[in-house]
C-alpha cells in the first residue's frame, strides 16, 4: 500500500493559467517525501533527481491533492520514490502527476530498514526518453542565489534549482518571441532534472544556460545547466523540460503554431 499525504492548495500556489505551477509540485512531493521517510525513520538524505510527467492541469479548489508514494528501489544509499498526485473528484479519480525521485541517503539502510522499505515497495513508473541533445547554450542568465533558495542544510534546495530552471527558460522564450508574432500558449508536460553537485549560496552568479534541444509538431524540448563558471564551468545540475502546446478553452494539447514552429527550428540550426 502507498502511504498517503494530503497537501491543501494555496491560491498562491496558481500560475498564470490557473493551474498549479509545475516548481509548485515540488513542495507537494517534499511533504510527502518528509512523512513517508519520517514514518521509517530513515535520517536524512539528499536530492540527486527528479523525473515528473504532468498528466493532467490541477486548480484550485477546496480539496487537498492527496500524494501517494512508495519505493520504486533501494540499490545501497540510492533510494528511489515513486509518487503519484490525484484528486478525488465526484466523479473519480483524477491523476494529475506522475514522478520519480531519486535520494542519496547520509547513511546506507541497514537490515532492519532495508526490510521496511522493502514492505513499501511496488512498481515503478513507465519512462519515455526525452529526446534532446547536448549543444552550446543559447540564452545566458547570470543567476544570483537568494536566501530563500538555501534549504536548513545550507545548500540550494532541489525545487530552487528547478525554478532557475524556469526562470532562464522563461526569459529564452520572451526573447524568442517577437511582438505581433502568433505564439500560442505552452505548458510543462515533462520535467527531468538530476544535480551532478552541490550549489552552494555565494554572492557571485552561477550562469544557468538554455537552449533548444527538439522540435515536434505538438511539443518541443528545452535543455538547460547549471555552471559554476568559477570552478571551471563545471555543471552542477542539468534539465530536460518538453513543453506542448496548449488549447485554454479545451483544456487540452494542439499543435504548435507556425510562427512558433519556424522559430524554434531556427534555434537548432
Amino acid at each position: 500500500m502507498p502511504h498517503t499525504c494530503a497537501v491543501p492548495l494555496r491560491w498562491a500556489d496558481m500560475d498564470l493559467l490557473g493551474h498549479v505551477n509545475n516548481v509548485t509540485y515540488l513542495d507537494y512531493l517534499a511533504e510527502a517525501r518528509a512523512s513517508f521517510l519520517a514514518d521509517l525513520d530513515t535520517g536524512p538524505g539528499r536530492v540527486a533527481g527528479h523525473r515528473i510527467d504532468f498528466a493532467a492541469p490541477l486548480v484550485f479548489g477546496r480539496r487537498p491533492a492527496l500524494v501517494d508514494t512508495w519505493v520504486a528501489d533501494v540499490d545501497g544509499p540510492s533510494l528511489t520514490l515513486a509518487h503519484e498526485v490525484r484528486d478525488e473528484t465526484p466523479d473519480g479519480s483524477v491523476t494529475h502527476l506522475r514522478a520519480e525521485t531519486t535520494l542519496v541517503l547520509a547513511q546506507e539502510p541497514d537490515h532492519t530498514l532495508r526490510a521496511r522499505l522493502e514492505d513499501h515497495r511496488d512498481d515503478a513508473h513507465p519512462w519515455r526518453e526525452v529526446r534532446g541533445a547536448r549543444r552550446p547554450g543559447r540564452h545566458h542568465l547570470p543567476l544570483h542565489v537568494r536566501g530563500s533558495d538555501v534549504g536548513a542544510d545550507g545548500l540550494v534546495r532541489d525545487d530552487a534549482v528547478v525554478e532557475f530552471f524556469q526562470e532562464s527558460r522563461i526569459l529564452y522564450f520572451m526573447d524568442l518571441h517577437e511582438r505581433g508574432q502568433d505564439w500560442g500558449r505552452v505548458v510543462v508536460a515533462r520535467t527531468d532534472v538530476t544535480l551532478a553537485g552541490e550549489v552552494r549560496p555565494r554572492a557571485a552568479a552561477y550562469d544557468v544556460q538554455a537552449w533548444v534541444a527538439h522540435v515536434g509538431e505538438k511539443s518541443f524540448t528545452v535543455r538547460s545547466d547549471l555552471r559554476d563558471p568559477d570552478a571551471g564551468d563545471a555543471v552542477l545540475a542539468t534539465g530536460l523540460v518538453v513543453l506542448v502546446g496548449f488549447d485554454l478553452e479545451t483544456q487540452r494539447p494542439v499543435a504548435l503554431t507556425g510562427q512558433q514552429r519556424e522559430r524554434l527550428l531556427a534555434e537548432l540550426a
